[in-house]
Order: structure tokens, then sequence, then C-alpha cells
């Protein structure tokens, strides 16, 4: 190129067309590259959002996990330690929350094993004592009524891990959020669901606990007053330790006014009678235990049923 003021040609360098359209190949395969990944994570993403939606969408016949759970088992924890039993005060809630938690959240609510409890049983679970442990079978309104009312007895119900739990519904789902709200496998739909396991396994740590005389109540008002599929049934009276437990007392009780289905010699009451002394242990039944009987009759002292003497003067 001619300079115009020293009228001399200088040298100039011009780039090599090759090498620029060699870049330029180079950065047209890294955006495209670039694109195709970006297309298979989208891809991905939206393949895994439909499988969590299709999880979703699976429906149980119970009851989904109740509205506010952490409330309500925090809740339920601190009123225990601090005013049902404060000798439990130094019982930690906040990580027996977090264990619960940890036992079937993000969970498939139907592979829940006993090992996903253990940590929350060892956390929450305390001694009952002697001669003050209460079973049940179909007389739930009644006998926790009576515990209320007479504090030297104890359901699983009136042990943390029980008062926490009363009445409440749980389950987990693979996917987000990990806890389903909308419904949960009933006791019949799969045996290892939350409710089912948490409950068998509770029971027997109760019932292996249990020492000296223990009570059962059972409802004498319905047919079978005693089932072997029942928890006390399948659960417990096979986990009392003969060597712990030194008489069983079953409490036949029947509704005010009948019927009066099945008496402490009916057909269940003797089958229940013959697997305790199967296993050593020594038992006895009453028909309509007086004291629960003057609880019943508090809503109809009227009735005949509820006279301090029942036999007719004339």
């Amino acid at each position: 190129v001619r300079n115009p003021e020293f009228g001399t040609i200088a040298n100039v360098h011009i780039p090599c067309l090759g090498f620029l359209t060699r870049q330029r190949i180079v950065l047209l395969v890294g955006i495209m590259v670039l694109i195709v990944t970006i297309v298979v994570v989208l891809a991905a993403v939206l393949a895994h959002g439909r499988k969590e939606s299709s999880v979703q969408l699976l429906e149980w016949k119970g009851r989904g996990t109740t509205k506010n759970l952490q409330e309500v088992i925090l809740g339920r924890c601190y009123n225990y330690i601090t005013t049902v039993n404060p000798e439990l005060r130094d019982k930690d809630c906040q990580k027996i929350w977090e264990t619960m938690k940890n036992a079937f959240v993000y969970k498939n609510p139907c592979n829940i094993t006993t090992e996903d409890y253990q940590p929350l049983l060892d956390l929450a679970s305390h001694p009952v004592p002697c001669n003050k442990s209460l079973f049940w079978s179909k007389t739930n309104d009644l006998v926790h009524r009576y515990t209320k009312a007479n504090h030297n007895l104890f359901t699983l119900e009136d042990t943390l891990l029980g008062y926490m739990t009363d009445g409440v519904s749980w389950c987990g789902s693979p996917s987000r959020p990990g806890i389903n709200y909308e419904s949960c496998p009933k006791w019949s739909e799969c045996e290892s669901n939350p409710s089912t396991v948490y409950w068998k396994m509770a029971s027997k740590m109760f019932a292996e606990a249990a020492c000296g005389v223990v009570q059962v109540m059972l409802n004498g008002s319905v047919d079978d007053a005693f089932r072997s599929s029942s928890i006390f049934g399948s659960v417990e009276i096979f986990n009392l330790d003969p060597d712990k437990v030194s008489a069983v007392q079953i409490w036949l009780m029947h509704n005010i006014g009948g019927p009066h289905r099945e008496s402490c010699v009916g057909h269940s009451i003797t089958k229940l009678t013959s697997i305790l002394e199967e296993r050593n242990l020594s038992v006895s039944c009453e028909d309509n235990y007086r004291p629960v009987q003057l609880l019943q009759c508090t809503s109809d002292p009227d009735h005949a049923d509820c006279r301090l003497c029942t036999s007719n003067v004339q």
C-alpha cells in the first residue's frame, strides 16, 4: 500500500480467509452442541416431571396425611412432656418429629419397613409401671374415657408414641412434596404402609414391656368380642412375657341397655382364655367391671343397669 506522505509501500498483514472459516465452523459446532445438550436436558426434566405426575395421581382408599402434620405432632409431643407426663421433659420433640418424618417422607407408602421406624421408637418410648398396662379392642372411646378418669392405667394411646399419633393419618410419596395429603393406603390395601407398620411395632413394644397384672377391656355388645385379626389378637397377646406378667384380667363390657352378645363364657372369650393359658398366663374375666360401668352410667344414670342395687325389692 502506498504511503501518501513518504511515497513508500507499507506492508499490511491480511488475515487468512481459511483460518477465519475454521474458527467460524468450530464456533458453530460448539453452539450446536450446546443447543443439543439443552434440548436433551429439557426432555429429561419433562420426562421426570411426567413420571412424578403419574406417581402423584396414585389414589388410595384411606384418608390422606393430616393437614399440618408437623405442627400436630410437635404440639402433642410438647403437651405430653410438659403437662401429661412431665417426667419425660428431657425428650427432644423436634428430633422426634424429624425422625418420624424421615421414616416415611419421599418413600413408597407400601414399602415401609420396621427399620424405618426403629429410630423413632428408640427416641420416644418410655416404661409403663407394672400393673398399669391396659389393652383393648373395640372399646376405643370407653377405654380412653376410663384412663382419663383413672390415671393409674395406661393404654398405648396414653404413652408418648400413641398420644402423638392417635387419630392421625400420614404417608409419603416418591414425588414432591414427599407427602401425600390426598390419600393413603388402608390396612387392607398393603400391609407395609406407614400406619400399619408403626402401630404394630408400637403395640409389640407396649406388650413386651407390660409387667405384673395387666388388664384387657373388650366389647361384649359386638359379635366376637375377641378377634384374632385385631392388633390385640395378632400382636399384643403373643408378645406378653409370661416371665413378667403375673395375670391377665379381662373386663368384658356391654353397652348400657345391651345388647349382650357375649359373656365371659362366650366362644371368643373362651378362645382368648385358651390362647393365654397355653402361653402360661393366668386369666380371669369379669362381665361389666363396675368402675367402668359407672363411667358408662354418667350418660344414662337412671337406667336399670346403673342402679347401685340391682335386686328387685317388693
